[in-house]
């Protein structure tokens, strides 16, 4: 009877009886509910025992449930131990690494990057995925390593390191300026053509108090979920964009406007604590480690440094409280 047994449905069942519900297992295992159901029946048949009571309000373990239940989870236990201490023990450093990130880091921060990368470890393949929610890819095991805007949680075996903090700041091109003006305070912005990230309109909600008034300020003209879009769109005149102040390193041309920064936002680098046993992926995440680091570029510092003072300019910034408390008189 027991060479039938399932490992897969297993797994199902520790996922329902946490849950207590074939809806809500079906949901996050990605499967649909009858298909839970089939293999918990199945499950049952092998075992020659009821494990659930079913009632419209969803499930319970019974006595032979709780018991099968403790068993089950020593196996986890025991397979992710395996995992963990075994498997790609002792290999060299060589072989795929899943990275995820958000489009903008990835692509105007880490990409450029890649080439030296590559050559200095030619036997690694970098997955670099662009996505919304790298803390998501991250928990559903998509990714290896993560680069999110979040604090990691929800894993007790996740690994996270705070890489830094992105300051964003309001960009124009001199084209844009000539045109329409440079604003002299943020109550200026609903009179100009603004450019923002379909995610920083979800972040306003983790966002000091002040800078979420932006919400309420402006009239966005753009919001794309492009890094990419927005970036280039702001170069060529399209408008004025909210973005990090690393920008200054990526568009020599884009004027860093002479206004507060907007927000601070903090961001992490995260692993399992299984892939920091992986020397590829160790090479990967002390990589990752040196190119936000604070000490050789001042973008990611706690402290915000506006581009202008790097470029010489000591025209000073208003703070943000000062500007969005005090509205222009007249």
């Amino acid at each position: 009877m027991f060479e039938n047994l399932d490992w897969d449905k297993l797994k199902v069942f520790i996922v329902v009886a946490e849950l207590g519900s074939m809806n809500a297992a079906a949901t996050r295992l990605k499967e649909t509910a009858p298909t839970v159901s089939r293999k918990i029946d199945e499950l049952e048949r092998t075992l020659n025992a009821r494990l659930l009571y079913r009632s419209p309000r969803g499930v319970s373990l019974t006595e032979a449930g709780r018991k099968a239940l403790r068993y089950a989870e020593i196996m986890s236990d025991a397979a992710d131990g395996l995992r963990s201490d075994v498997l790609d023990h002792d290999l060299p450093a060589e072989g795929p690494v899943t990275l995820c990130a958000g489009d903008g880091l990835a692509a105007h921060w880490i990409a450029p990057h890649l080439p030296d990368f590559h050559l200095q470890n030619p036997k690694i393949e970098l997955r670099l995925v662009t996505t919304d929610r790298p803390d998501n890819d991250l928990l559903d095991d998509k990714a290896d390593i993560s680069i999110q805007f979040q604090e990691p949680g929800g894993r007790q075996d996740l690994v996270s390191k705070r890489l830094g903090i992105l300051h964003y700041i309001f960009w124009a091109s001199p084209e844009y300026i000539r045109t329409f003006g440079h604003p002299t305070s943020v109550f200026d912005m609903h009179e100009h053509r603004c450019i923002i990230h379909s995610g920083y309109v979800n972040q306003m909600e983790r966002w000091a108090p002040k800078a979420q008034q932006f919400r309420e300020l402006i009239d966005f003209a753009l919001v794309t979920n492009s890094g990419s879009v927005m970036l280039e769109v702001c170069a060529n005149g399209g408008g004025i964009a909210l973005m990090p102040t690393y920008v200054a390193d990526l568009k020599k041309n884009l004027v860093p406007l002479n206004l507060p920064e907007v927000a601070p936002i903090r961001f992490w680098l995260a692993y399992p604590e299984r892939v920091r046993r992986l020397a590829r992926a160790q090479i990967v995440i002390d990589w990752l480690r040196g190119l936000f680091n604070q000490r050789t570029t001042p973008w990611f510092k706690p402290n915000f440094v506006h581009p202008r003072t790097m470029e010489g300019d000591s025209t000073p910034t208003v703070s943000i409280a000062t500007d969005l408390t005090s509205p222009p008189v007249g």
